[in-house]
């Protein structure tokens, strides 16, 4: 929860946009400032002061204990100018806050921690459990030293300016270790166990089998990744429990599909009790990986039989590639999800152009590897070859990636051995739709003019299907040098089914600064003047122009009448 306290109308205004646009996350303190202050921050896991800065640390200081603890703060002017993450930057996620409040307000986001400024990922943000000397090594890598990076276990990691040798270390182990001097360890949840157990068994037996199954072997619980069982035990009250308490989700998986997983173990109980002839084992490598611990049995005080059993696995680190759609070029078409990305990727793959649009959002030490126009395929090979060696990997297209564009041919390469994350962008279709009015406010289709890839008797009938079902048709890639005869093809099979009066919207470079736009007709466009830096919308029976914008009806029976809801 976000507390927001103000003291005056004009942040009592701001407050209330907060409130309205955030009301499940933001509790209003009213009454005396500082008493409001006070309660917020012991109920809080953030505040927003609408306070001066010199205000709020007087109000805070006698409340702050410890970093990692502390709500994170954040303090907004009177003049709604700037939003400061005071205290509280990464633990208390302050950084961020501001960032999203800035957006909200239009303010100016303020933060000031270092590896923030610089653009370093902070290593207490990760998403990762770490130990050891956080604010050390992050000194290192802020001054420029060498700092050793030892990944026992592959794991995706933004770009941390670290190498092969260094005075610092950052490891990344799912071992059970005491981090050295200017050490940090970080711990990738790579570790799976499985358990079985009787009906009954108490949570205490199940925890202490996992817990000492982990210990023994020398493996970190901040590693575990979640508990597994069978369906049959997925109510069981004593598994439930050690999961919560270990802080892990419970994953369960069908007998059947647990009887064909290879085990070491296997035995009649389990499969006379549940269907499969190991729990424990085949919950724990049902997904893959290598068996760390084998299956075993609980130990219990009085010699009663065990009730429970466990096996642990350590599953390959899988790499990560998100695809991501740039939108059509100018930058605050560019999503915030897309620009998260673009700072999470320790490796950059794209055009060499749509490179040069964002290289200054990328992360300093983002290796980048670009090429020229024809080598998408290559593209694509290069960023799942990358993403399977545990890189975290993004793969940059223009408008959406997914169309026209890179998602397709890199997720034809990607099989299920790497996580793939699609970033939606603004495609052409829409950039220039909102140019020319409201051209796709009914069914519409895009179709590619290239027959570089597809022959064009399958681009004929697709455009002779649209003209004949008098659906709306964006055109991409619709002339080149090499290719001046598709586009008056495609326009003539419309013309057998459209008036030459039928709106056309011509936009070049949609949202970049050399944008043009015009709108025509279906009997006046020159295809002389099209290239492949436009998009072609052309009309359906009932787009109009109005005002001079291009516009088709929703076609809805109200809008025919004239009545009804507008």
């Amino acid at each position: 929860m976000i507390g927001l306290i103000s003291a005056t109308a004009a942040g009592a205004a701001a407050r209330d946009r907060l409130a309205a646009a955030w009301p499940d996350r933001v509790r209003v303190y009213d009454g005396p400032v500082g008493d409001a202050v006070r309660r917020a921050f012991a109920e809080c896991e953030q505040l927003v002061c609408f306070l001066a800065t010199g205000a709020v640390v007087r109000l805070i200081a006698p409340l702050l204990g410890d970093k990692t603890a502390d709500p994170g703060v954040v303090c907004v002017d009177e003049g709604g100018r700037f939003a400061v993450s005071l205290v509280g930057g990464h633990g208390g996620g302050a950084n961020e806050l501001a960032r999203e409040v800035g957006e909200l307000l239009g303010a100016e986001p303020v933060v000031t921690t270092a590896t923030d400024a610089v653009g370093v990922p902070g290593l207490d943000t990760l998403g990762l459990p770490v130990e050891g000397d956080v604010a050390g090594v992050s000194r290192a890598l802020l001054d420029g030293e060498p700092v050793a990076l030892r990944a026992e276990v592959a794991w995706p990691l933004p770009p941390l300016r670290a190498g092969a040798e260094g005075a610092c270390t950052i490891r990344v182990t799912d071992r059970l270790v005491e981090p050295g001097e200017r050490e940090v360890v970080l711990h990738p949840p790579s570790l799976v166990v499985g358990v079985g157990a009787s009906r009954g068994a108490p949570a205490d037996e199940v925890l202490g089998l996992v817990e000492s199954a982990l210990r023994d072997a020398g493996l970190s619980p901040a590693s575990l990744a979640e508990l597994a069982t069978v369906d049959a035990k997925a109510d069981e009250p004593g598994i439930l429990e050690a999961a919560e308490r270990l802080g892990v989700p419970l994953v369960t998986h069908s007998a059947d599909e647990l009887a064909v997983v290879e085990v070491p173990n296997p035995s009649d109980a389990p499969l006379a009790a549940v269907g499969t002839p190991s729990v424990a084992e085949a919950a724990a490598l049902v997904g893959g990986g290598e068996l760390l611990v084998p299956k075993r049995k609980s130990e219990r005080a009085d010699g009663r039989p065990a009730m429970a059993t466990c096996a642990v696995v350590r599953r390959p680190g899988r790499g990560r590639l998100s695809v991501v759609g740039l939108g059509p070029g100018a930058r605050d078409l560019l999503t915030p999800r897309a620009k998260a990305e673009l700072r999470r990727a320790s490796v950059l793959v794209g055009l060499d152009q749509y490179v040069d649009q964002i290289r200054d959002l990328l992360r300093p030490g983002t290796r980048i590897l670009q090429s020229g126009l024809g080598a998408e395929e290559e593209r694509a090979r290069t960023a799942v070859e990358e993403a399977r060696k545990g890189q975290a990997v993004t793969l940059i297209g223009s408008g959406d990636a997914g169309v026209y564009a890179m998602a397709s041919p890199a997720l034809a390469e990607a099989s299920d051995d790497i996580d793939v994350i699609g970033v939606p962008g603004v495609t052409a279709a829409l950039a220039a739709a909102a140019i020319l009015g409201a051209p796709l406010g009914h069914d519409h289709v895009s179709i590619s003019l290239s027959d570089l890839h597809t022959p064009w008797e399958v681009i004929e009938r697709r455009v002779r299907a649209a003209a004949e079902a008098d659906i709306v048709v964006t055109f991409y890639n619709p002339r080149s040098r090499g290719r001046d005869w598709q586009l008056p093809k495609a326009l003539a099979i419309l013309a057998e089914h459209r008036t030459p009066t039928t709106p056309v919207g011509v936009v070049r470079n949609a949202s970049r600064a050399d944008e043009s736009s015009r709108l025509t007709t279906l009997g006046s466009l020159d295809p002389a003047t099209v290239d492949m830096m436009t998009v072609v919308t052309v009309g359906n029976t009932a787009t109009r122009d109005i005002a001079g914008r291009m516009v088709t009806p929703r076609g809805y029976r109200w809008q025919a009448s004239q009545e009804g809801p507008r």
